[in-house]
């Protein structure tokens, strides 16, 4: 067999290797993201969560429509109940993003894992071959 192509399909299955470790560190991040978010965000659950920031975005978007006019034209102050929902609109939407992120990064997780096995079998394949 040619030196060059066992030598390809010891690096494609390094490769691979490499692949799958990423993977199962990206995955093991994701689930230690989530319990923290989970942690965080008590007494809600991570399913909970776009529920109330609709409810809260449709409360302040309605007081919003009232004070904002008032508030712009620099004859009133925001009212508390005003930064409440917004600052509560803020955290939930950040909440929001983060659990994205730990979906988006349990995905990349997988993917990884999927291709790096894909690569070490076909490095294994090449290597085989004669």
């Amino acid at each position: 067999m040619n030196i060059y192509k066992r030598v390809s399909a010891i690096v494609v299955a390094i490769l691979g290797v490499v692949c799958l470790v990423f993977g199962i560190i990206f995955m093991t991040q994701a689930s230690s993201a989530e319990k923290e978010i989970a942690d965080d965000i008590q007494p809600l659950t991570i399913a909970e969560v776009d529920a109330k920031y609709e409810a809260v975005k449709a409360n302040q978007m309605a007081l919003m429509a009232t004070e904002e006019p008032n508030i712009q034209a620099g004859r009133a102050a925001p009212s508390a109940m005003y930064n409440y929902l917004t600052i509560q609109r803020t955290s939930l939407g950040l909440a929001r993003a983060n659990i994205g992120l730990a979906g988006f990064t349990r995905t990349s997780g997988i993917i990884d894992v999927v291709v790096g096995l894909g690569l070490i079998l076909v490095g294994l394949e090449l290597f085989k071959k004669d």
